[in-house]
């Protein structure tokens, strides 16, 4: 079991920035990449951004350039660096924890925290 705890949310104004953070604790050996979702009201989740364990990263094309995601692989931390945000930015933001348990892989999320944006 992965427990993953997320902090950072609030309210900001357009322009502002934001940073979100995310600690995974349990079972965190088979991690192997980490992401942060988000969800607004009556839309579907998506993925905003994600690393692997190797460094890789991925964004949704609607935050490239303007939000980074890092990780400290010593403490099972991820982080989204969110700047410039705008109020179609605003949902609850959701961290995962990707495990592979082979044959398989299991994922794991967190319980979400909110981020709104104010015109």
């Amino acid at each position: 079991q992965v427990h993953l705890v997320e902090s950072g949310g609030g309210l900001v104004q357009a322009g502002g920035s934001l940073r979100l953070s995310c600690a995974a604790f349990g079972d965190t050996f088979g991690i192997n990449a980490m992401g942060w979702s988000r969800q607004a009201p009556g839309k579907q989740r998506e993925l905003v951004a994600a690393v692997t364990s190797g460094g890789n990263t991925n964004y949704a094309d609607s935050v490239k350039g303007r939000f980074t995601i890092s990780r400290d692989s010593a403490k099972n931390t991820v982080y989204l660096q969110m700047n410039s945000l705008k109020p179609e930015d605003t949902a609850v933001y959701y961290c995962n924890a990707h495990v592979l348990k082979l044959p398989s892989s299991l994922d794991y999320w967190g319980q979400g925290t909110q981020v709104t944006v104010s015109s």
